[in-house]
């Protein structure tokens, strides 16, 4: 564990969110998730919070907006390999953002560290799943470019729990619960079993971290006195409008916390 604060879990938090390297941050994350897990973390002391800056990643992938990322059929092995790369991008990512949500959301209910610190475990299992997938197809994490708008929309909650817990699991990752199941459908078409197993697999874990998104968003709206429902659809409006896509997956999306009047208002939005 880090040599600076062995106990401290933002300290913790913060080397994690800080390593370069994704082997050694997928070690230190299993590591972290342990000693929480077993009561050697706590919050006594303190640590200085930091402005939001650039995650701890490797020099590659290059990063390119997503409008300039190559589109490849699932028909090809480089299609299958340029999914899987571009899903490991993803989970990587998500370390990043469990572990961001961990450090800078300070005074906030035990369970919200339990949720985000297994989620931030959870992400780096499924990234590791997916590098080992991509050495199949003869290829690193790095190897293909890849795109940033996880971690922007990260810097633009970084002064709210609320619209971070609104935008970044309930906008972003739960467009994995959209997209996933066509995905699977046309590997399923060209016989990838090996993909499809990851996939699935992911699919399964990210309808809880959904749902952590949205059990926080509903204790933060409580906390500030405000409507989920109303403010989701603000935020949607303020920060989504143009790039929010469907079509949405309701069944896990409501498995994940959703309402159905929330999913109403999602596809008045990109009707």
């Amino acid at each position: 564990m880090p040599a600076i604060a062995p106990t401290h879990l933002f300290a913790v938090a913060q080397q994690c969110l800080a390593e370069t390297v994704p082997q050694r941050k997928v070690e230190l994350t299993r590591e972290a998730a342990a000693a929480f897990a077993s009561g050697r973390l706590d919050r006594a002391g303190v640590v200085p919070l930091l402005p939001i800056g650039e995650p701890g990643r490797p020099s590659r992938p290059m990063l390119v907006a997503p409008r300039e990322l190559a589109q490849r059929g699932l028909g090809s092995e480089a299609g299958r390999a340029a999914l899987v790369h571009a899903v490991a991008h993803i989970e990587f990512n998500a370390i990043n953002l469990a572990w961001d949500a961990v450090y800078r959301f300070r005074d906030m209910p035990d369970a919200f560290y339990a949720d985000w610190v297994a989620v931030a475990n959870d992400e780096a299992r499924h990234f590791s799943l997916l590098v080992c997938r991509l050495a199949d197809f003869g290829l690193s994490y790095g190897d293909l470019p890849a795109h940033d708008g996880l971690w922007d929309m990260a810097r633009r909650t970084a002064h709210s729990c609320l619209e971070r817990m609104a935008l970044v699991p309930r906008v972003l990752e739960a467009r994995g619960l959209d997209v996933t199941p066509g995905m699977i459908l046309r590997l399923r078409g060209v016989g990838d079993a090996a993909t499809i197993a990851i996939l699935e697999q992911i699919l399964t874990e990210e309808v809880a971290h959904v749902a952590a998104g949205t059990r926080w968003f509903g204790w933060c709206c409580a906390q500030a006195g405000v409507d989920p429902g109303d403010t989701f659809e603000y935020l949607m409006q303020h920060y989504c409008r143009g790039v929010l896509k469907g079509p949405f997956n309701r069944r896990d999306r409501l498995a994940a916390g959703f309402t159905p009047l929330e999913l109403d208002r999602l596809d008045s939005l990109v009707a």
